[in-house]
């Protein structure tokens, strides 16, 4: 191969690497989240540590209680998010109306009980449907 041709590839493997990563070095606000996907993020992490059959109950209790304290503030700054009050999106309002899931924290601190028991019953767990269920192939 001659130099021409390697500076020609050259080129052409920078141009390629430029055009995948220019969205996110030219205009970084493009991929900012707002305070309800970061609750939603951090929800979801809580609720996936909550189901997880890997880990032992201390690390389970240690992940809740870090999972718990960041969602507070995520909860907060959503129910002061400015931005939020005057959006009418799906998501805005489905947020809203689900308050007991989407303010998890807060919610479950109202109802004077464990996040986990609470969150269990408002997705239509309960104990009894636990005790009765079986484990089982599909």
């Amino acid at each position: 191969m001659n130099f021409a041709n390697y500076l020609k590839r050259t080129k052409l493997a920078l141009a390629a690497a430029a055009a995948l990563t220019s969205p996110v070095l030219i205009m970084p606000g493009l991929v900012e989240a707002g305070s309800l996907e970061n609750l939603e993020r951090e929800r979801a992490i809580l609720i996936e540590t909550l189901l997880s059959s890997d880990l032992p109950a201390q690390d389970r209790h240690a992940r809740v209680a870090v999972a718990r304290s960041r969602l507070i503030d995520l909860e907060r700054m959503v129910l002061r998010d400015k931005d939020l009050a005057g959006k009418n999106t799906p998501v805005v309002r489905a947020a809203f109306e689900n308050y007991d899931l989407t303010f998890l924290v807060h919610a479950a601190t109202e109802k004077n009980r464990a996040l986990t028991d609470h969150w269990l019953t408002e997705v239509g767990v309960s104990t009894q449907a636990v005790m009765n269920a079986r484990m089982g192939r599909r």
